[in-house]
């Protein structure tokens, strides 16, 4: 270290003035320091140059905007009235370009569905004009942004601190940045692990935080699965002939438990079918067709999910995203991303890339691919005027979840479910409970398996607690993290929205600003005042969400009672809350699709011999099937019945009792709900049994 960069640092930490013969460009102090260009960070940046702050971007990012800008143009948004202050002006800015006829050069906007005209803002835009945005806004207020800059994260060689605070960063390019204040912009928190901060990876189990959805997800994991029995062996039904490629025969876990394991990442690519506009898939670099044997195996068996997401955005662009058995997520390959050194991470990306390439060459062009799934394919490519840079492939990986931080404050399921309380909002958030498949296995009948997936509402918008953005106070006082923030793994499915990260990085700096004007540590920031200017600058704190009231906890009902989410289910369901009333945190529905292919079966072992009401629980609709079928095996035989789930349920509004059978103490009891023939949408939420000497 040079002696004027330690002078500056005990200057710093003692409070002493500084010659302005000091203030060079390479030996400046800035009140704050913002580690990643992603769309959090620009954020930051933006609020922080508002209110006055001498802030910096740098990071190894060469274009900005993180994901906003490098694919995801469909935005996953959820309820578009929380997103409120910078991040509602980002995305009013992408309107404003809409609103120019120049924009739109391969569609009409009347004929693009959600283009509309009197709307304040536009979800869904091209990546380059995502970035052109962020870079205009930079420009116009004069961020200074240095790109290509990474954290040297050596031990004590990256990060300077004393006295609890964090001095200076420097990269490895040997540039060193002092700052009053920092900001983990990143997707994987590389500063704040770099800056000794308690964090975790993978999923915990659910008993860490009371929680349901958390670790290992077996039974929920419908979505996204193989509908077809394909064989998990080389030869089909032959174990001797090995496994396909990435599937493995371990013990996948047991539900609830904890594991080390990441939801799968992958590239969101641009794709269009105008012939103008279109890059035919290219033939990948060490491509490999044997990879995707699995996927073959299943598009033969009549599979058609490889259609499923392709979302479209003006221009006859998409944002592709993964769908279905086997698709663009690379499942398993990504689990020592968060920690691995910047040369492991480039392999990672570099065989993601690989096989996401292969997997579109794969479907147009292998001749083994069914004609007509393959003729689809091959109508489409990359987009020509996307990423033209990079051989018009995405700049950014989705990087779903990497490191998180743990601070004295953890968001967890039940914050994101309103059922704990959350009193210090700085943003909001609304997007279901999300994890992409974590795990390819193979069963215990030979056939795959996809783990992982778990797609659930958190029944309206919550709040984000400023502590979860702030490390312990012991650990650090002048860091904030707005994107690898202090969450459980499930609730940070639902968190980790690009909307919501700008969210938090405007208030990760308002805070700073307060932090540095009062000379406090962050955690002891007043959040009365904070409160108060996060709402003039509109971010949005609180939003009515559902009551909770109508849902109808299992503790509170008699007997014996098994909800939907400890159900064994066949086929792909999709769960819900949208109609009131259900047992616990919502239902599962079958989607009306795919007749006879679907069944739930409940089951519980029976305590004591008698004859039981068996109550079926179900939120009734004009959509519901009239014709629901179930079975109840019981020790006098199975017994089938048809239920009419357009009628309300006659207790409770949700439990409908559909007859008194006999069942043996320590018996297996089951109870099956299927599709078959059904006229309408499906509902399993819940079977209590009823002990008739109660």
């Amino acid at each position: 270290m040079k002696l004027t960069q330690l002078y500056l640092l005990t200057a710093l930490a003692m409070g002493i003035a500084l010659p302005q013969s000091l203030r060079a460009e390479e030996e400046k102090i800035y009140d704050l320091v913002i580690y990643g260009g992603t769309s959090a960070g620009i954020a930051a940046s933006i609020q922080a140059k508002r209110m006055g702050l001498d802030v910096i971007v740098v990071g190894p990012d060469k274009h900005l905007g993180g994901l906003t800008s490098g694919g995801l143009g469909w935005t996953d948004s959820g309820n578009k009235a929380v997103v409120g202050g910078v991040a509602r002006e980002y995305y009013q800015r992408i309107k404003t370009w809409y609103d120019k006829k120049s924009t739109w050069k391969w569609e009409k906007p009347e004929d693009y569905g959600r283009y509309r005209p009197n709307d304040d803002a536009q979800w869904t835009f091209s990546p380059h004009i995502a970035e052109r945005v962020f870079e205009d806004w930079v420009g116009e207020l004069e961020i200074p942004v240095h790109r290509d800059e990474w954290l040297n994260r050596a031990p004590g060689e990256g990060v300077v601190k004393t006295c609890g605070k964090i001095r200076s960063i420097t990269m490895l390019s040997g540039k060193t940045y002092v700052g009053r204040m920092f900001i983990d912009a990143t997707y994987e928190g590389d500063l704040l692990a770099a800056a000794g901060v308690t964090y975790t990876t993978g999923r915990e189990p659910n008993s860490m935080y009371n929680e349901t959805l958390n670790g290992v997800q077996i039974a929920n994991a419908r979505s996204h699965q193989f509908v077809n029995d394909i064989s998990a062996y080389k030869v089909p039904g032959d174990p001797s002939s090995g496994l396909l490629p990435r599937v493995h025969d371990e013990d996948p876990g047991k539900d609830g438990e904890g594991d080390h394991r990441i939801q799968a990442y992958n590239y969101r690519v641009c794709l269009t079918r105008v012939p103008e506009n279109r890059v035919p898939f290219p033939k990948p670099e060490g491509y490999d067709p044997s990879i995707y044997e699995l996927l073959l195996r299943d598009l033969q068996a009549g599979s058609w999910h490889i259609a499923g997401k392709f979302d479209m955005l003006p221009n006859l662009k998409t944002d592709t995203n993964n769908h279905g058995s086997f698709s663009t997520d690379n499942i398993g390959m990504n689990y020592d991303y968060p920690e691995a050194s910047y040369e492991r991470r480039a392999e990672i990306l570099k065989e993601h890339e690989q096989y996401e390439k292969g997997y579109f060459y794969f479907i147009a062009n292998d001749p083994r691919v069914p004609e007509d799934k393959q003729k689809w394919m091959a109508e489409w490519g990359l987009a020509k005027d996307e990423f033209v840079d990079n051989g018009h492939w995405p700049h950014q990986i989705y990087v779903r979840e990497a490191r998180r931080m743990v601070s004295d404050f953890v968001m967890t399921e039940n914050h994101v479910r309103g059922v704990l309380p959350t009193p210090q909002s700085v943003g909001m958030g609304s997007y279901n409970m999300d994890s992409h498949n974590v795990q390819r296995y193979v069963d215990k009948d030979g056939f795959v398996r996809n783990e992982g997936d778990v797609q659930v509402s958190p029944g309206g918008p919550y709040p984000i607690d400023y502590r979860s953005i702030i490390p312990k106070k012991s650990e650090c006082e002048n860091l904030f993290v707005p994107v690898c923030l202090s969450s459980s793994h499930i609730a940070f499915g639902s968190i980790r929205m690009e909307p919501v990260f700008m969210v938090l990085g405007q208030s990760a700096a308002t805070a700073a600003w307060r932090a540095l004007d009062r000379g406090v540590p962050v955690q002891d920031v007043s959040y009365d005042w904070l409160r108060e200017r996060l709402l003039k600058d509109k971010q949005v704190l609180e939003f009515e969400r559902p009551s909770r009231a109508a849902a109808i906890p299992t503790r509170s009902l008699d007997g014996i009672t098994v909800d939907d989410r400890q159900a064994k289910f066949k086929g792909e369901w999709t769960r819900s809350s949208a109609i009131l009333p259900y047992i616990d945190y919502g239902y599962s529905h079958d989607g009306n699709s795919n007749q006879g292919e679907k069944s739930a079966t409940f089951i519980t072992t029976i305590p004591e011999t008698g004859d039981y009401e068996v109550r079926v629980a179900y939120s009734a609709s004009s959509n519901r099937a009239s014709n629901t079928r179930v079975e109840v095996q019981n020790s006098e035989g199975k017994a089938v019945l048809f239920l009419n789930q357009r009628k309300p349920p006659s207790i409770q509004k949700c439990l409908e009792p559909i007859g008194i059978f006999k069942f043996t103490k320590n018996a297996e009891a089951k109870v099956t709900v299927s599709n078959l023939d059904a006229d309408g949408y499906v509902i399993v939420d819940a079977v209590n049994w009823l002990n008739q000497k109660q």
